[in-house]
Parts: structure tokens; sequence; C-alpha cells
């Protein structure tokens, strides 16, 4: 009966939501947050709170693939975590100064670098969803966590599920795999490269060698027994001021190739309070709340 009664409230509110009934304006200065959702007929979508955060900086290193190694990556975009570089580990970010408006969120997330005719964008910032995308509760991120999600060697469309493009809010072009040309640039609008991660962890490992395979991706609210917790379904949502127009290409190459990466450096007391106050007890915080 109790599980019967949670599927019937997230349904209830993900229906509100959808009609516009719990939109909200985010204080001056922070981008909106009343983007489209990213995973279009999941259930809990409106349950979330939301980290927006500016751009950090950009650099040729990726501490999950390339460990100790400056310079070996292609072009990356950072967000949130200000240190990150080819020597950060979650120990060296936890406490770290960080571009997001939430200040637990020490979190480090980096995608690759959006180049438009031979030269690379900065973005205006990324909105950070997490959402509770099951029917039972979601346990935090456990400290550490290290994820990446979308195939950075795809060069062919990859599932909408897990990376897309769209345009903002008020862009009227639906999401696809091919990156799309908005009608106008702002805040609100322009290009949007959106990557989602999986939502159900095997509750052992804070990485394996494929950084992807300690992490499933729930169906239809379940998780796999073979990746039994359920924690939070993480989307980056990375907003340009272009309108998708030129030679337009990621750093990793082509325009199928999106992909991030994610370290769990969040104080860790403040991302379970989260957790607990928005997506367990079923409410939609946004930029704002929580």
């Amino acid at each position: 009966m109790r599980r019967l009664t949670v599927l019937l409230v997230l349904s209830a509110l993900a229906g509100a939501l959808a009609a516009g009934t719990a939109s909200g304006v985010p204080a001056a200065g922070v981008a909106a947050a009343a983007e489209p959702p990213p995973s279009p007929g999941l259930a809990g979508q409106g349950i979330n709170f939301v980290s927006v955060c500016r751009f950090s900086h950009r650099a040729q290193d990726d501490p999950i693939v390339f460990p100790g190694k400056p310079g070996r990556s292609h072009d990356h975009t950072f967000l949130g975590n200000e240190a990150t570089d080819a020597f950060s580990t979650p120990a060296s970010l936890r406490g770290g100064e960080t571009t997001c408006h939430r200040a637990g969120d020490t979190a480090a997330y980096w995608a690759p670098t959006l180049f438009v005719d031979g030269e690379p964008v900065e973005p205006q910032g990324a909105n950070v969803y997490y959402r509770r995308l099951t029917a039972g509760n979601v346990e935090p991120f456990p400290a550490g966590l290290m994820m990446i999600a979308g195939d950075a060697m795809a060069t062919e469309p990859q599932s909408r599920r897990v990376t897309r493009w769209s345009c903002g809010i008020d862009g009227g072009v639906p999401p696809s795999s091919d990156v799309p040309v908005c009608g106008r640039v702002g805040v609100r609008e322009g290009l949007r490269l959106s990557v989602t991660f999986p939502s159900c962890w095997n509750g052992v490992d804070l990485d394996s060698a494929d950084h992807k395979s300690h992490l499933a991706y729930a169906t239809r609210g379940r998780c796999p027994s073979s990746h039994p917790v359920a924690v939070p379904s993480l989307t980056l949502n990375i907003r340009y001021a272009v309108t998708g127009a030129g030679e337009v290409e990621l750093a990793s190459g082509g325009q199928y190739s999106g992909h991030a990466d994610f370290v769990n450096a969040w104080d860790q007391q403040e991302l379970a309070r989260l957790v607990d106050a928005c997506l367990n007890a079923l409410v939609h915080c946004g930029v704002r709340g929580g």
C-alpha cells in the first residue's frame, strides 16, 4: 500500500509540474531552472533540487581518465569546483571553492569544450539537476564517487536518454542528437548540451575500470539487482550563448561524442540533507528550495 501511495504521489506531482503549477522564478542573476526536463516520460522528474554553476576554467585535463597526467586529454570545460585539474582527488577537492550557487556543492563537473567555427565557446553556466526517478527512496551519492556518462568516442547518435542537444526553454526546437539551430540567444535561450548520469549504484565501488560499470540506469523506476542502490539521477545541462549555426563540434570530436564527468566532493552532510528534504520528501525544491 505504501509503495502504491508513493507512485500515485509521484505521478500527481509530475502532472502538476508539467502543467506549470509548480514552476518558480529564481533570484536575479541565477539562470532559470524551469527548462524542459531531459528525461521525458519518467514519473519522478518533477522531484528535484538544482545547482546552478558558472563556468570555472578550461584545460586538457581529466582526473578520472588521465589522473596525474596534465595535457593528455582533449579540451574540457570545468564547472563547480574551481581547483579541478589532472591531479585532483575527491579528498583534495572537498571543501574547495565552487562556482555553484549552493555553497555545499563543491563537486567537480566537466564536459568536452564546445567549438564553433574553430573557436572555443565559454558556456554561460550549467543547471545541474538532481532528480528522483525511482519509486523508493534514494541514497545520496557516496563520498568520493566518480563516474562518466556518455561516450567520448561516439561517431553516431547516442541514446537521448543519456545525451542530447536542445535549445533553451523558448527555443521551439525539439531535443535531438544533432546540433539544432536555435532562434534566439539569451539566459533562457540558446544552445544546450544535456548529459544524464545513471541512477543505480552497485553499493560497493566508487569507481570502475571504465568509470561507468559500477552504475546503471534505472528501468521504469526500478534498479537492476546488480546495482540495487538508488541514487539521484544527475543531469548536467550546459547553457551556451550561441545559436548552433556554423561549424559546431565538441573537443572530443563531432556532434555525437557528448559526455560528462562527475566527482562527488560535495559537503556530504549537505548533500544528504537535500536528498532527504527534497527527493525523499517528494518536494520540488528547484534552484532555491531545500
